[in-house]
């Protein structure tokens, strides 16, 4: 199942909005929490053009283990064992940059934000700024005293999904291009060019962590190309592509509608990451603000 196939089912599972989130849960407290997060991370932007596939996979990857709490950006320490050190998170980054936020707000609203907000608002921000949607992001989430090494089981491999942009390592599709069947072939669905191209970039025995980009034509930006490779067979993890290319799934229809219509997409894809922000939020007194992202207080 794809990222965005999981995510559209967390939309449909919860409602647009939680009485103890709303959009204007700073207005008083850190009116600038907005334009505050926007400064730095339009910054940091400038010299990593990956920055909003990297923070909103950190955000993705936080609510998947007991909800949008800011657990996985918990360091080790006594009592707790970091989220990251599990193979689906081991490959996280951009964390510099939560970082570089928090100390922004902290400077101005000590002890106000969340880092959980702060990872809602940022993968928010940058998925506008890289030319996707804008949605109203639900805020007054807490951060959590834990982490949850175990329930990281729950996140999907790197080859059990994708965004419309970002990368992916070699060995999370080299067997489709070599080996997909057991017998030194490779996989039918390919676009036979696209898959010299990838050949070119991943060679059979080698360079297992140099990346391809999840979206050949747009690798940067956020937009429906994703769709549009699908209908081309040039999904580059097996389980995009099977989103098109498995018969009678109902997953064909949503390719086409997407890739027809980015307007479509692009509504969808907002509700469908205000839903998933309201995962098992900690609200009112419950988890705490902390003053470091990285530790509890």
């Amino acid at each position: 199942m794809s990222w965005f196939s999981i995510v559209f089912f967390i939309g449909a599972m919860f409602g647009a909005c939680t009485a103890q989130l709303c959009p204007t849960f700073y207005a008083t407290s850190c009116p600038n929490v907005s334009s505050i997060v926007r400064d730095v991370v339009r910054q940091a932007r400038q010299s990593d053009a990956r920055l909003g596939a990297k923070i909103i996979r950190v955000h993705f990857h936080d609510c998947f283990v007991n909800g949008c709490d800011g657990s996985v950006l918990l360091d080790d320490a006594d009592g707790i064992q970091t989220e990251r050190s599990a193979i689906p998170n081991q490959s996280l980054s951009g964390l510099d940059v939560v970082d570089n936020i928090k100390t922004a707000l902290e400077s101005v609203c000590p002890g106000v934000v969340s880092c959980a907000d702060i990872l809602a608002l940022a993968s928010e921000i940058l998925v506008s700024l890289d030319g996707g949607p804008t949605w109203e992001v639900q805020l007054g989430r807490r951060d959590s005293r834990t982490a949850n090494l175990a329930g990281t089981s729950a996140i999907p491999l790197a080859n059990d999904g994708a965004h419309t942009f970002g990368k992916a390592q070699c060995v999370t599709f080299r067997n489709r291009l070599y080996n997909f069947d057991g017998n030194g072939n490779p996989d039918p669905t390919i676009d036979a060019t696209y898959l010299q191209t990838l050949r070119q970039n991943c060679p059979q025995n080698s360079g297992n962590s140099t990346r391809s980009d999840l979206d050949p034509t747009t690798p940067n930006g956020f937009d429906n190309n994703y769709f549009m490779n699908l209908q081309n067979n040039r999904g580059l993890l097996q389980s995009d592509q099977e989103l098109f290319s498995t018969s009678g799934a109902d997953t064909v229809a949503i390719v086409n509608g997407f890739a027809g219509s980015q307007t479509q997409f692009f509504d969808t894809f907002g509700d469908s990451m205000i839903k998933m922000g309201n995962i098992r939020t900690l609200t009112g007194t419950n988890g705490e603000i902390r003053i470091n992202c990285r530790r509890i207080n």
